[in-house]
């Protein structure tokens, strides 16, 4: 199968190697589509390696139809259209996902889109919703509003009920609104600890360079959810913010979690979000389709802010 391959200038090519074998609790996906996230950027510049047993390639979500399935898996079939979030494998012609992490396609959505929806929607939910308990009425920042993550939390926090501020360049404020956001705040001109002072949760993808920020705009009993070091990973805290304020901060990654912690994710997730796809109150917001072959340039685009929600990578679109 063609893989895509980290070369030793860090640029990434097409090239053949083995397809991949699997375990008796996971399935082999012929790949219709996967997307490109950040962590991928930082996987290929040596800084954001995969956990032990997963797969050197880079990729964290495909679409596609399952072509092998492990005895211990049940409930699927060869040829059923499926959607996953995996660990790695997912820039190549074939990816191997536990059975448990398998997402049916959402109704309405076709095969290719589909790619775009397992990371954004596990982990805004995941986040927002089973640790942030992100509830109605309540005030939410969510920092990056144009990016994948960020356009999807933005819907779905205004479906939640939610008054909803976000950062984004002035630029990507009218995609910002258009989705949702009450409130628009161009993090490179203007102060959020004043334009969104008092929210009850923080959706962060900053890390360092905003914790200090992020403590002194939340409300009392607050809770800040980090999921990116785009900002840096070291910073020190004033504990007095979180024991006046009675402050929570929760750090995550899917990657990080156990397989079973990602099944559990997926399942919740098709639960409570997929009927909202179907049903037309959310969309995924996709800013560009490339083949595979242009990998290099969507990684690109992604470096320099240049997007707006996700970048498909197509791999075999005759699959739909």
């Amino acid at each position: 199968m063609r893989a895509v391959q980290i070369g030793p200038a860090k640029q990434l090519s097409l090239e053949e190697v083995p397809v991949p074998t699997i375990k008796p609790h996971e399935v082999l996906v012929q790949v219709a589509a996967t997307a490109v996230n950040r962590a991928d950027i930082l996987q290929r510049q040596g800084f954001y390696p995969p956990p032990p047993g997963a797969s050197e390639i880079l990729g964290l979500e495909v679409s596609g139809r399952i072509v092998q399935i492990g005895k211990e898996v049940e409930n699927w079939n060869i040829g059923d259209a499926v959607c996953a979030v995996i660990t790695g494998g997912g820039y190549a012609e074939f990816a191997v996902v536990p059975g448990s992490q398998l997402m049916p396609i959402p109704t309405g959505i076709d095969l290719i889109a589909a790619a775009a929806l397992p990371e954004v929607t596990c982990t805004v939910w995941s986040n927002l919703f089973m640790l942030g308990g992100l509830r109605a009425g309540e005030k939410i920042l969510i920092h990056g509003g144009a990016s994948g993550i960020g356009t999807m939390a933005i819907q779905l926090a205004k479906w939640a009920g939610c008054e909803i501020f976000t950062t984004a360049s002035s630029a990507k404020h009218d995609v910002c609104t258009f989705l949702g956001a009450d409130h628009c705040i161009d993090y490179k001109s203007e102060d959020f600890v004043e334009k969104a002072k008092g929210v009850n949760v923080i959706l962060d993808i900053m890390g360092a360079s905003y914790l200090e920020k992020n403590l002194k705009t939340l409300a009392p009993n607050g809770r800040m959810v980090i999921i990116g070091l785009q900002g840096g990973r070291k910073a020190e805290i004033d504990l007095s913010y979180m024991l006046t304020k009675r402050i929570s901060i929760v750090a995550t990654t899917l990657r990080g979690r156990t397989e079973e912690e990602r099944g559990q994710i997926a399942a919740s997730t098709v639960s409570h979000i997929w009927p909202l796809f179907s049903d037309g109150t959310l969309r995924p917001v996709i800013d560009s389709y490339l083949p595979l072959s242009e990998v290099n340039l969507a990684h690109e685009k992604i470096s320099a802010n240049e997007h707006i929600g996700k970048i498909v990578l197509t791999v075999n679109s005759e699959l739909e």
